[in-house]
């Protein structure tokens, strides 16, 4: 199926291009998320008329992703979980634990946004998270688990 995008889309094209994608990944992804639209003639002639306009908006997209992306460069969150005598976590910690952490220091990153190491981590130690904020612009934080010193 052919889709012409109206944002950049990671491992996919940037703005305007043509792509020929699955009819699945068009229909349940691209469409619906706004991130693209059929490739007609009319929605070909509609997008050059709007070119402008959308390449201005993708650029302040691109702006505020790398703002946001200087603000969180090198921040350092600490999950505190109850873990095992090995440090063998009872639980697991992740994306949306994260997001709250970030979230307490004054950060404000969707869950999506936070790209794990592995599936969810399950042991203390330090681990570099990645946070993906745009299709150009990804940054990390480090994120330290540590076991709860409690009664």
């Amino acid at each position: 199926m052919q889709v012409i995008l109206l944002e950049a889309v990671e491992n996919l094209g940037k703005l305007g291009d043509t792509v020929k994608v699955k009819p699945g990944y068009a229909r349940n992804f691209l469409l619906p998320k706004g991130k693209a639209m059929p490739a007609t003639k009319e929605n070909l002639k509609q997008i050059e008329a709007h070119r402008a306009e959308l390449e201005r908006q993708e650029t302040e997209a691109l702006a505020m992703a790398k703002a946001r992306a200087e603000e969180l460069e090198g921040r350092e969150i600490v999950v505190v979980r109850k873990a095992g005598d090995e440090g063998k976590l009872f639980g697991s910690v992740g994306p949306v634990d994260i997001a709250e952490a970030l979230a307490k220091q004054g950060a404000e990153v969707e869950r999506q946004e936070i790209r794990l190491p592995v599936d969810s981590i399950r042991q203390t130690g330090e681990y570099s998270i990645g946070v993906h904020l745009h299709a150009e612009v990804e940054t990390s934080i480090t994120l330290r688990v540590v076991a709860d010193e409690g009664p």
